[in-house]
């Protein structure tokens, strides 16, 4: 059997095995985050967030065929999609650790032989399949998201570059290069972190097209490589379609053409000069610049997937982020307008304040023409530094507490260079880094404690040195699944690979290294990322951990010629393999399978159900966030969940063009009416209004204070600094008539509290500023006048509510708008429907096989902990207790055993249990509240001896939050106990109180 039909038998053998690992281990419904809104987009071929990705999500429309009509099984399909592309990435992989390990052989030798062969197979299976297996990359693996299929994108053009260096002799050869861009153009639509292979293969280019190797050369080359990635970045995505953005500006305002005529008229311009560029370089035997020209060509051809989301754009789908629905709309939807900049070479520190401001023009479409408006700005500030890294005026007290600086003090650029290198590159970087090949700690989000999301390698005196003692006295840490320690191995393969590749092939060893750091150190530098970030962010690395891989493999080449000093080949061959293969691989899967496969979850999913059936038939949602919103539009977009409630996201209701999509019917959902016309609430109208004191001690009528704020009147605005007139909030005390019989006749209140509908609801506005948000949602508040229900879910924070808590009422996991006085002597919080929450608890609420899951995600433990716990069963248990009814707050006791995970994963879980403990004791459940409290004791000292195990050696650094949290739920049991008759329960517990408060110091 000749090389090429090993080599490809080979790896197409570790892509299946990759496929049908990741198709076994996939989600089998949506997950958190994007992957709602992603599977929603791409099912119905709608417009996602900015900067979009057509391609993804027509690819993915087609995988959503094997569903075969089953709504439930299309986010699977969906998710096998992913699986298929990691599995692809896996081939390539291979392909590519092969060829460059056959490349160092051929150096010598015209063919390899047996031995040879055999030991290149062994290198491209053994890194292949630890990249299969690592953390990062399978995580990717098993969910509809963007980077399985941009890993793809990102493998291809690598080994492409590989198969054109290797015939680049032929007469054809350029034809690999121009398949290289065909697919750069093309991955534009998938993701823009493919276009970081280009510096590399600049440099495979330069070391086949030279003999002579010199360092100006090589910089040369890299410089060029830089400048075609600033090309296809910012001139190919971004100034081509500003070009043809002028283009129609001019057709349509000078010549009075209709929208899109210059954009076409740019369009054939384009195309002809490509046309007749080509003739040229084809006449004239320029062979470069008809490669170049071809290339480009194909750039250009791959990114007009982006022309998929302009046509859905202009049919207004129910998903339509940022309606890019003409070449202005667009340019801002690519250019990623919605979204902070972060300043890169040159910017503000966190204490700056800003000198002055200059904005640039553009244009929006008009009725007729385009209008002019007010582009970005950009600032000039009083305080300025180079390659700033403490830019934001949001963490300055995070900053200040990282770096001790001084409150008063400006950051120097020690401190910014301080903050890059522990925090952006340690911390942010090496961290993930290490997490995949020497071991990752548990995933919890890290912020910079002891106990949360590091790395740990499972060696104990390296892990000790370091701070994170990998030996706990607690078994449920050392049995966590997400705690995953490898002993370094992986990376020792993967150093001896490095070196043993720079000592053959010191060319290609570069190649790798630097496709290493433009995937890794690169990304850090041009991201500049803030601290506190909503998640962990290691996916935007998976290129790097991609080269290194390649290392891996050709570690098992290294030490099989160190070995074959002391044996044969073939002995050193095998002896080589196996511990490779048990040290990467082989290690990785066995300590990752656990924590990585997501068969039975389905949280996300049913979340957004339970949202969904707490609302009443026509009602509106507001929500918040991208974990409360996109399980949503999933569920209602691809199983038709409830598509009679309208979402109504309160983060997005910031944007222009989502207040105008109010006014459009959105599935079964009837528009959302504000009471004015939209256009009052256009771009660069009413974005954000001051308040103004205008001593004004009254409530004023809602409608009065709405219609000021939207008047055009020049008596009811004020002239800025620039001359231009602006709307203010002239009062914060505001009051809202209760129609009640438009109440009363849609059932809005409960029977049992109509007596207790006011005539006027009166609140204080908490800002001193009121934006596009608020201003809408009070508006709708009015103009729906109790004809629909309106609920918010939990997810949304109180003071998102425009000062409306006081006349929100807890139904579990949404709270709705009531017009109801809080009745006498209510001491609760908030006032809650205990019967509507014993109803969704017990007979509406569905949570799959969450209570069977030996591992339960961060994501899931954080809003199971953050919402469920507190907001749902403890709360129904609590209001039942409260007003009387013991059986059913048994009921919602035992229902929560019956459902929730089978055992904490936080002391505030341990908390939250609490108040069940307390119903099981009041309603004679004994036993069962006895062993949920010693289960939960048990827990909190497990949790306490692990955080002063890792303090063990720096006392400085132990997590007092908590040993705080700890203390407040032990004085709960405590005090729970007290009142029981169960005293050799109570004697452990105060036992336990009481040492900890003596060992901490805590006084009564």
């Amino acid at each position: 059997m000749n090389y090429n039909k090993i080599n490809n038998i080979t790896g197409w053998l570790c892509a299946i095995l990759a496929t049908l690992t990741y198709i076994l281990t996939a989600d089998r419904y949506t997950s958190w985050w994007d992957t709602g809104e992603f599977i929603a987009s791409a099912y119905r071929l709608q417009v996602v967030h900015q900067p979009g990705a057509p391609l993804f999500l027509m690819i993915q429309n087609v995988f959503s065929n094997l569903a075969l009509g089953d709504p439930t099984k299309i986010a699977y399909a969906m998710n096998i999609g992913s699986a298929i592309c990691s599995g692809l990435t896996i081939l390539f992989l291979f392909w590519t650790i092969t060829a460059l390990t056959r490349k160092v052989y051929l150096k010598e030798q015209t063919s390899l032989t047996n031995g040879q062969t055999t030991l290149v197979m062994l290198a491209g299976t053994i890194g292949a399949l630890a990249y299969s297996f690592t953390d990062s990359f399978w995580y990717s693996a098993v969910e509809s998201e963007v980077y399985a299929m941009s890993s793809l994108c990102t493998a291809a053009v690598f080994w492409l570059a590989l198969k054109w260096e290797r015939r680049a002799h032929e007469k054809d050869a350029s034809k690999w290069l121009i398949l290289i861009a065909y697919i750069m153009g093309l991955s534009i639509g998938v993701h823009l972190l493919n276009l970081l292979t280009i510096p590399a293969i600049a440099l495979i280019v330069y070391f086949k097209q030279k003999e002579s190797i010199t360092a100006k050369g090589i910089t040369k080359a890299l410089g060029i490589g830089v400048i075609i990635l600033a090309f296809i970045l910012w001139g190919v995505i971004q100034y081509t379609v500003r070009i043809a953005a002028g283009f129609d500006v001019f057709f349509v305002n000078k010549l009075g053409m209709g929208f899109g005529s210059g954009v076409l008229f740019f369009a054939f311009l384009l195309v002809g000069s490509i046309v007749w560029s080509l003739i040229y370089s084809v006449r004239k035997q320029k062979q470069i610049l008809n490669t170049a020209l071809l290339a480009f060509s194909f750039v250009l051809f791959g990114y007009t997937s982006y022309s998929m989301l302009i046509i859905r754009a202009a049919a207004d789908p129910s998903l339509n982020n940022n309606a890019p629905d003409n070449i202005f709309s667009f340019l801002g939807y690519i250019s990623r307008e919605q979204y902070q900049t972060e300043p890169l070479f040159k910017g503000q520190t966190f204490d700056a304040q800003v000198a002055d401001a200059t904005y640039s023009e553009t244009y929006k479409k008009g009725t007729n023409t385009y209008e002019k408006k007010e582009g970005r700005p950009t600032y000039r500030y009083t305080k300025e530094m180079f390659f700033p890294r403490l830019y934001s005026d949001k963490h300055s007290d995070y900053y200040r507490s990282y770096l001790g600086i001084p409150e008063g003090q400006s950051p120097s650029f020690s401190d910014n260079v301080k903050f890059f290198l522990n925090y952006q590159v340690n911390n942010m970087y090496t961290r993930y880094f290490l997490w995949n090949f020497v071991g990752r700690q548990n995933d919890e989000q890290n912020y910079g404690n002891t106990k949360d999301g590091n790395w740990i390698s499972g060696i104990k005196p390296l892990d000790n040195a370091l701070g994170t003692p990998s030996e706990s006295p607690s078994e449920t840490i050392t049995a966590d699944p997400s705690r995953n320690v490898y002993f370094a191995l992986p990376l020792f393969v993967g150093i001896l690979g490095l070196l043993w590749h720079i000592r053959k092939d010191r060319r290609f060893a570069g190649i790798v290294a630097l496709l290493f750091f433009f995937t890794g150190l690169a990304i850090v530098i041009y991201l500049n990322q803030t601290p506190m970030q909503p998640r962990e962010r290691d996916y935007a690395y998976a290129g790097s951990f991609y080269a290194f891989s390649i290392w891996i493999g050709l570690g098992a080449v290294g030490l099989t010629e160190f070995l074959q000093r002391k044996m044969s080949l073939r002995t050193a061959t095998i002896s080589a393999g196996v511990l490779c293969f048990l040290a990467a691989p082989v290690l990785l899967i066995s300590e990752n399978w656990k924590d990585h496969d997501r068969t039975g979850r389905s949280l996300a999913r049913d979340v957004a159900y339970n949202y969904l059936v707490s609302c009443e038939p026509n009602a509106i949602l507001f929500t918040y966030a991208d974990n409360d919103t996109f399980p949503l539009w999933y569920i209602q977009e691809v199983e038709g969940v409830r598509k009679d409630v309208r979402i109504v996201n309160l983060s997005y209701l910031q944007s222009h063009w989502y207040v105008r999509q109010l006014d459009n019917k959105v599935n079964d959902a009837e528009p959302v009416k504000l009471g004015f016309e939209t256009n009052k609430l256009r771009e660069g109208v009413r974005d954000y209004l001051p308040y103004i004191d205008q001593g004004i001690t009254n409530h004023v009528d809602l409608d009065t204070l709405l219609a000021f704020l939207t008047s055009d009147n020049p008596k009811n605005q004020v002239q800025t600094q620039q001359g231009a007139p602006l709307n203010y909030l002239p009062a914060k005390k505001i009051e809202m008539p209760v129609d009640k019989k438009a109440v009363l006749a849609h059932h809005t209140v409960p029977t049992e509290w109509q007596n207790l509908i006011v005539d006027k609801m009166q609140w204080d506005y908490p800002q001193n500023y009121i934006t596009r948000s608020e201003l809408s949602l009070m508006a709708i508040i009015l103009q729906n006048n109790w004809k629909r229900p309106i609920y918010f879910t939990n997810y949304l924070p109180t003071e998102n509510l425009a000062g409306l808590e006081k006349y929100v009422v807890q139904e579990g996991l949404v709270k709705k708008l009531l017009p109801i006085a809080r009745p006498q002597g209510e001491s609760q919080q908030m006032l809650v429907n205990t019967q509507k929450l014993y109803e969704n608890a017990i007979h509406n609420f569905r949570w799959g096989k969450f209570n069977t899951l030996d591992h339960i995600d961060v994501d899931a433990r954080r809003f199971m902990e953050g919402f469920v716990y507190p907001d749902v069963y403890t709360r129904a248990s609590a209001s039942l207790k409260h007003a009387g009814q013991l059986d059913k707050a048994r009921e919602v006791a035992l229902k929560s055993m019956e459902v929730l995970s089978k055992k904490p994963y936080s002391i505030r879980e341990a908390y939250y249990y609490s108040d069940i403990v307390d119903t099981l004791y009041k309603t004679k459940e004994i036993a069962l509240a006895n062993k949920l409290t010693k289960r939960n004791i048990e827990f909190i000292q497990e949790q306490v001896e692990h955080v002063e195990t890792l303090a063990r050696d720096k006392p400085a650094t132990l997590d007092y939050r908590t040993i705080q949290i700890a203390l407040a739920t032990l004085e709960v049991y405590d005090a729970i106990l007290q009142g029981t008759d169960q005293k050799e329960m109570y004697a452990a517990v105060n036992t336990v109180y009481n040492n900890y408060k003596q060992r901490y110091q805590i006084a009564e």
